[in-house]
């Protein structure tokens, strides 16, 4: 018997099966032509006892619809010995959704960013459909598939639309379609528990087949459970129907057991918080049963394109060595950012320690600036959270870690293939939490480094600023004593009997200079104790974690991975055992040693994580919580430092200006002086004495002669606060750097 099948154009082999449904089966071919791979749907003799306009919809349907997520035809044709219709279709190499599911490693859901991938893909084809007026009716993980790209990318696509037909938003239909875990609950009323209802439906049963592949795809499992599963239909029903509005899972432990309900993604799903906050109202919203709440097309596209388009910001926070990931749609200020951290840290906002690199990442983004400026950031190089007034460190509890399976004594290739599958499922547990915790090891080092080294920039700025704020205070000192000349002189020469009040303000000035002179003796020595080459921030880690094993540089994420492929190679091998049964006497005993196998290399992952993972991780915590008061108390010195820097420039501005008021008041006494004295001589002429008029000339051209240096003091002065006050970060590191050098 061949096993070939042909038409025209392709050839495929019955052998090749790449799925099975009610009405036929698709393998993979050939083109005859070029020898390009081909996805082959082929019916069988219940699928041609349908109606024939049922049995033209799909290919009507396939004709319609172009669009990347959506499978592409290639070919109707007929095939050659059965005279029967087949259709020939792109091939996704990398399987179906469900399949993907299927796996060990996805046993929680997938990964969060090939989430986002499906989300993406699965709601733009099913927009298409929309947009050309069809239901699919059958949408589930098994009818999406995965499409790798020459490149290398993945594209997800729907296919299997032998259900679809035309529906425009308000039309019903009644007919019955679909996988019954996937059905809208009054379908499944019907199909299912063969109720005879008069129920139609409308096109929103996508929506909520899309929600429970969803919530599928997310958590690896299905959102409504009873126990026993299928076989216990009434349950399921009643799951789906009575629970309250916005619960999105519901699962039964025992049989005739309460339901759990949830509003919730449970926390074994491997979403982050972040997304979890955004992707659990969609479910909510399209997993109702009410078609009075059970959103429309539009708001599930609106929704889902307003998530997708929001940019992540990786965050590391310091106080739990924690991950997080931080959705922020572009049109968002740097307010909501911190608004958004708050949610997740419970760190306020003027609390936090934003730094990224080596800055403070308010250096970089103004209050004002969107996030479509943020730096792009990656899960190992994330922006870092310190908190001012926590220094707490407490890692995160991730629960306990699922317990491996034990072989029986007894084998039973049946079972030791599914008992194999679940070792493989723990294993990628281990391997995720080692790699989870190998990399906070290695961003709390990479944290400790950034952090010292805003400290040195910060206290060097402070240095910089001590120092031109010394620059200011001789510019006052010589105004005051210019001010004081002046004044003295016209009181000796002209006998005016007025107070100097210049001589009272610099008395004042030689006051404050004292205090500043305290501040700038404490930033000097923070900076020599802190910012010099004998740091005692750098120091102080170096020491405290000389003796604790980073196990992201031990290469312990490696070691896990070779651990999980070797869990992964025997479960294969029990596969092929349970599809050749019965086995030798020679494969019993190769059976039985890679049984032996799983049991060792699952004790070694163990080992791994359990023995020298975690206890580094937590040693290097306790470190880090020595080290974070040191830190944080410096970090907070330095800006009541710089605050009290600020207020003391605050208070030479005032003095100044107060100066200059004094001199400028002085001055016009003085004018009405000159003005009485020019009266005189037009009044007494002649009787005046030559040599007198001379002598009150050399006075005022003396005195005009100290006004010109006030104001020129003023305008050096002037400009030496403007350059103070608008000091730029660029300045300030160049000056540092030769500030260092000199040192």
């Amino acid at each position: 018997m061949s096993f070939l099948r042909g038409s025209t154009n392709y050839v495929w082999c019955t052998t090749s099966v790449l799925g099975k449904g009610a009405t036929g089966a698709v393998f993979q071919g050939v083109n005859k032509n070029n020898g390009e791979p081909v996805a082959v749907k082929t019916f069988n003799q219940l699928s041609h006892m349908r109606p024939v306009d049922v049995q033209m919809r799909e290919f009507e349907v396939l004709k319609k619809v172009k669009h990347e997520n959506i499978v592409k035809l290639l070919a109707i044709e007929e095939e050659q010995d059965s005279r029967g219709k087949v259709i020939v279709m792109e091939l996704c190499t990398g399987g179906s959704l469900f399949n993907i599911l299927d796996d060990p490693e996805n046993t929680y859901g997938l990964q969060e960013e090939e989430f986002l991938l499906v989300l993406e893909h699965l709601t733009a084809g099913m927009k298409h459909l929309r947009d050309n007026n069809l239901v699919h009716r059958d949408l589930k993980p098994g009818n999406i598939m995965k499409f790798i790209c020459d490149d290398g990318r993945t594209i997800y696509k729907l296919t299997d639309f032998g259900a679809a037909r035309e529906l425009e938003e308000d039309q019903q239909f009644m007919s019955l379609y679909g996988t019954e875990e996937y059905l809208h609950p009054d379908m499944y009323e019907r199909a299912v528990l063969r109720k005879p209802v008069g129920k139609t439906f409308g096109a929103t049963v996508d929506l909520w087949s899309i929600g429970v592949t969803l919530y599928h795809v997310a958590t690896g499992n299905l959102p409504f459970r009873p126990y026993g599963g299928r076989k216990n239909k009434e349950t399921m029903y009643y799951i789906t129907t009575k629970k309250a509005s916005g619960v999105i899972s519901g699962s039964q432990a025992a049989d005739n057991g309460p339901i759990e309900w949830c509003r919730e993604l449970p926390k074994s799903c491997q979403l982050s918080a972040g997304l979890k906050k955004l992707i659990t109202p969609i479910l909510a919203g399209i997993l109702e049963v009410d078609s009075q709440l059970i959103w429309s097309f539009d708001k599930f596209f609106s929704e889902v394109t307003n998530t997708l388009s929001k940019k992540v910001v990786h965050l590391f926070y310091i106080n739990k060595m924690q991950s997080l990931r931080i959705y922020v749609h572009p049109s968002e200020k740097y307010e909501q950012l911190q608004k958004l951290i708050i949610e997740q840290t419970e760190v306020l906002a003027d609390k936090q320690i934003l730094l990224f690199k080596q800055s403070l990442l308010a250096e970089e983004l103004k209050s004002a600036m969107s996030t479509t400026s943020y730096p792009i950031t990656e899960f190992m190089n994330p922006v870092f959270l310190y908190s001012k007034e926590n220094n707490n460190v407490a890692l995160i509890s991730e629960g306990d870690i699922p317990k491996f399976p034990s072989f029986p004594n007894i084998i039973s290739v049946e079972t030791d293939a599914s008992l194999a599958k679940v070792a493989c499922s723990v294993g990628h547990v281990c391997k995720r939490r080692v790699e989870k915790l190998s990399r906070s090891s290695k961003l709390t080092h990479d944290s400790i480094y950034v952090f010292t080294k805003v400290i040195i920039k910060e206290l060097g700025r402070l240095i910089i600023r001590c120092s031109h704020t010394k620059e200011l205070i001789k510019y006052a000192d010589k105004l005051v004593d210019a001010v004081y000349r002046g004044q003295m002189g016209v009181h000796r020469v002209m006998g005016l009997k007025t107070v100097v009040t210049s001589n009272e303000m610099k008395d004042d000035l030689e006051s404050s200079q004292k205090e500043f002179m305290n501040v700038s003796s404490v930033v000097q020595q923070l900076y020599e104790r802190y910012a010099s080459d004998k740091s005692l921030l750098r120091e102080e880690w170096e020491c405290n974690t000389k003796s604790v094993t980073c196990p992201f540089e031990a290469r312990s994420p490696a070691k896990g991975q070779t651990l999980v492929e070797r869990l992964r190679e025997s479960w294969q091998h029990l596969l092929r055992d349970r599809a050749t049964r019965p086995l030798t006497y020679n494969d019993e005993q190769f059976h039985v040693l890679e049984r032996i196998k799983i049991k060792e290399t699952g004790q070694r992952i163990k080992t791994l994580l359990e023995n020298e993972v975690q206890p580094a991780v937590s040693q290097l915590a306790e470190c880090l919580a020595d080290w974070y008061k040191m830190a944080q108390t410096v970090y907070q010195q330095a800006e009541i430092l710089e605050c009290e820097i600020n207020a003391y420039l605050e208070k030479l501005n005032d003095f100044t200006n107060k100066l200059c008021d004094n001199d400028l008041t002085f001055y016009d006494r003085l004018t009405n002086i000159s003005r009485v004295i020019c009266t005189a001589n037009s009044k007494h002429g002649g009787r005046v004495k030559a040599q007198e008029t001379k002598k009150h000339r050399t006075i005022l051209n003396d005195i005009k002669s100290v006004e010109e240096e006030v104001k020129s003091l003023l305008n050096g002065n002037s400009a030496l606060v403007h350059e103070v006050h608008n000091l730029t970060i660029g300045n300030l590191l160049n000056e540092e750097n030769s500030l260092s050098k000199s040192k």
